[in-house]
């Protein structure tokens, strides 16, 4: 729901940074149904990219590399021609397909070789919906590319599909890292029809001549992969492994870095999703409810007449520490409901991976909130750490594109040289 364009300095600074709005469009090939339209995010990150080379003066850029929300994507042709919009998470059109995928295939022999749970969102629905209802389309594409490819391919003209996005799809084996050659025979395809996939941090090309025109970067400056925004934001948090990592935004995330998946019936009675790390022979197993939305529909509710004031979390917070009146109370209780919720799934994670949590920590919004972090720590029991840069999933991301420009040994290398809590 946000273009952005970040530089990130090799010691891990923000240097600039522009960002653009954004919301799902109608799709006009489908009533009701919502897509992310790709001209329009390309025009707005052409203008993020000028506005945040145009602020380096005297930098120089070692690379470019893309991040986004995972499972969606488009049909190309052998022209490397688009053929239908990238279908939106937000988008509801696959909800009554889900259970004629699970017919041919069950669920719970899906969970256990992709480690996801249902989503209507998953990449797998979005194929079959095509190929029941846009068979004339479906039966033309030559290959499939998730969204981080997409924006890529538009800087290098290279076509790539990176692990983690992949890892998002319900088409990927957990234990090999590769696409199920079986869950895509349900869907009439082939292996061949995802370009090849690629670690994150992997050279695919350079800016080409074009591309700079466009969005404003040097020609010939190389491009790195990345992709699934949760596989950055968890590595450039700074957790080691089987230490947590809760995103705490509009969702809250709790994921961990683990080698170990073994408890599988715990994962799947308990909705835990699993995904692929950014770092082979780790995982990213997690579970997810609601946050920070709730927190704003109580704004809404309650605190309608401080909407327009700035300092309106502060004076929340305030009349949450206070207890004197009715909204300041129900804001705390609510602060305390999710506080339990992080504890329950904690507890969950723990028994699922066989750990000890001795910290865990909190990167996004739902981070600055310090009365939040002071009752997480309280009904946790233990550490609550936070960064001292918001942007973990550029930081992740860069971390990887800085080793692939040979700044940095390898990714924890560059971590090493960038990252620090508060």
């Amino acid at each position: 729901t946000n273009i952005r364009a970040i530089a990130v300095s090799r010691y891990g600074k923000i240097l600039a940074k522009k960002s653009y709005s954004n919301q799902p469009s109608p799709d006009t090939h489908f009533k009701t149904g919502l897509i992310w339209d790709v001209d329009d995010i390309r025009w707005k990150l052409a203008k993020a990219c000028h506005f945040v080379t145009d602020a380096l003066i005297d930098t120089e850029i070692l690379g470019v590399c893309t991040t986004s929300f995972g499972v969606d994507g488009a049909p190309f042709d052998d022209k490397n021609r688009q053929l239908y919009p990238v279908i939106s998470w937000a988008c509801k059109r696959t909800a009554d397909i889900i259970d004629e995928v699970h017919a041919i295939i069950p669920f719970r022999e899906l969970y256990e070789k992709t480690g996801l749970h249902q989503f209507d969102f998953n990449t797998i629905y979005k194929l079959y919906w095509l190929r029941k209802y846009r068979k004339e389309i479906y039966d033309k594409m030559d290959h499939w590319l998730f969204m981080p490819a997409i924006i890529s391919g538009y800087l290098c003209n290279t076509l790539f599909t990176d692990v983690s996005m992949a890892g998002t799809s319900m088409l990927c084996d957990l234990a090999t890292r590769q696409f199920s050659e079986k869950i895509l025979s349900v869907l009439n395809l082939h292996r061949e029809q995802f370009p090849a996939l690629t670690e994150a941090g992997i050279k695919t090309g350079k800016v080409t001549e074009e591309a700079s025109k466009e969005f404003g970067l040097p020609a010939g400056v190389p491009v790195f992969t990345a992709g699934h925004d949760t596989q950055f934001a968890i590595f450039g948090s700074g957790a080691k492994i089987n230490e947590p990592v809760l995103s705490s935004g509009t969702w809250e995330i709790l994921m961990v870095r683990t080698p170990d998946i073994s408890g599988f019936n715990t994962a799947y009675e308990a909705g835990i999703t699993t995904e692929l790390d950014a770092i082979p022979g780790l995982y990213n197993p997690g579970l997810q409810w609601l946050g920070s939305k709730h927190i704003e529909e109580l704004k809404r509710l309650h605190f309608r007449d401080i909407m327009h004031r700035e300092d309106i979390y502060e004076i929340m917070v305030n009349e949450a520490e206070e207890g004197n009146n009715k909204r300041g109370s129900l804001f705390m209780d609510l602060l305390i409901q999710l506080s339990d919720k992080t504890m329950e799934s904690l507890h969950t994670l723990e028994k699922l991976c066989g750990f000890k949590a001795e910290s865990v920590i909190i990167v996004g919004g739902g981070s600055k909130n310090k009365l939040w972090n002071k009752l997480r720590e309280e009904t946790l029991g233990i550490e609550v750490k936070t960064i001292s840069e918001s942007e973990s999933t550029v930081l992740g991301a860069a971390m990887f594109a800085f080793a692939g420009a040979r700044l940095y040994d390898s990714p924890e290398d560059a971590r090493d040289n960038m990252f620090e809590f508060n």
